[in-house]
């Protein structure tokens, strides 16, 4: 039988993935979610730095990272400067401080088209699983294990699933273009 909900299920994670890809994004403000997605090698794997360390933000312009191995202070330094964050760490023993610098017009700009291209890219992942779900109704239908309406009714539940992230998606791209463009 057709399960309807793990359509849905399968369009909420596509959305928490970009959600959490976003947060990582760098605005003017310091957010310690901006170290998300970067990766330190370390004990032969790559770990996420908030797994070898404390991160805060003692001020809006500063993140604070207090190591708590010292050998793995030049491990996440590295990893830092190697990420596509722009970021400048200063060391003090086991305490890492990035100042983070505010962004200039250009720069604001290419964050803008860079939202705006995960947004699309999260679109696109949302209308595949549309049309995974609507090729499995067509598959249901040939099979006749489930009859015309039943398929009308499921591709309209899905439709209604679709439109309705893609607005959150829409939605979300807007509000980060505004926290970019803040000053």
């Amino acid at each position: 039988m057709f399960n309807i909900s793990q359509y849905d299920e399968k369009m909420t994670k596509t959305l928490d993935v970009f959600s959490k890809e976003l947060s990582s994004l760098r605005t003017g403000r310091a957010n310690a979610s901006m170290l998300d997605l970067v990766k330190v090698d370390v004990y032969g794997q790559q770990m996420p730095i908030n797994q070898l360390a404390s991160i805060t933000t003692p001020e809006p312009r500063t993140i604070n990272i207090q190591v708590w191995d010292l050998n793995n202070v030049n491990l996440i330094d590295a990893a830092i400067k190697k990420s596509e964050l722009g970021l400048n760490p200063q060391i003090d023993g086991q305490l890492i401080r990035l100042p983070v610098p505010d962004l200039s017009e250009e720069r604001r700009t290419e964050m803008k088209k860079i939202v705006k291209s995960m947004g699309e890219k999260c679109k696109v992942s949302i209308r595949n699983i549309r049309r995974e779900a609507n090729d499995d109704l067509k598959k249901l239908l040939k099979n006749k294990e489930i009859s015309e309406d039943e398929v009308k009714k499921n591709e309209k539940i899905i439709q209604d699933f679709t439109d309705k992230n893609i607005k959150l998606i829409d939605d979300k791209v807007i509000s980060k273009e505004k926290d970019i463009m803040t000053i």
